[in-house]
């Protein structure tokens, strides 16, 4: 099962540096996409692919994980498209604990499979990746202020309609 992140190759723009390094440093070709639309316009062009194999093979499975909001978007509107419901469990969604919950939550709400992941390791093998998720997600600050103020607007109108405690259904 291919993770959001190996369909394009790479987390999206988590490695650039070292990897326009290294192409230089060993003499190949700069496999880095010239920009982040470029790199994302790939990624949806192969979860497009990916999510068109899944409506002819009902037992094939993928877990779209991702902290991108547009990207997040199109594979609901793709799976709109073509006819993928959640309850099919074929898309599955993923973000890190703790990151991007404005997107996993409604998500979730909505039926849709949903899983948070920690990374697992001693300290200091961990922090590259946590560090490279941080690097990554330039917009992460702009989605926390996003999340709080959700949050706010929902306990504001828990207070108005005196709903304060959520009852599930």
């Amino acid at each position: 099962m291919l993770t959001g992140s190996e369909l394009s190759g790479r987390v999206r723009g988590a490695y650039l540096a070292q990897e326009r390094a290294r192409a230089a440093e060993i003499g190949y070709e700069d496999p880095i996409n010239p920009t982040y639309e470029a790199t994302n316009a790939m990624y949806h062009r192969c979860l497009d692919f990916v999510l068109g194999e899944l409506k002819h093979n009902a037992k094939a499975k993928v877990m779209v994980a991702s902290h991108n909001e547009d990207t997040v978007r199109f594979t609901l509107r793709r799976m709109e498209e073509l006819r993928l419901h959640p309850a099919d469990h074929q898309v599955y969604f993923g973000q890190l604990l703790g990151m991007c919950d404005q997107i996993s939550f409604p998500l979730g709400q909505a039926g849709y499979p949903v899983y948070k992941y920690v990374p697992y390791s001693p300290v200091m093998e961990v922090l590259p990746c946590l560090s490279c998720r941080v690097l990554e997600n330039s917009s992460l600050m702009k989605g926390a202020r996003w999340e709080r103020q959700l949050l706010w607007l929902e306990l504001l109108r828990r207070l108005r309609t005196g709903s304060l405690f959520r009852r599930p259904a």
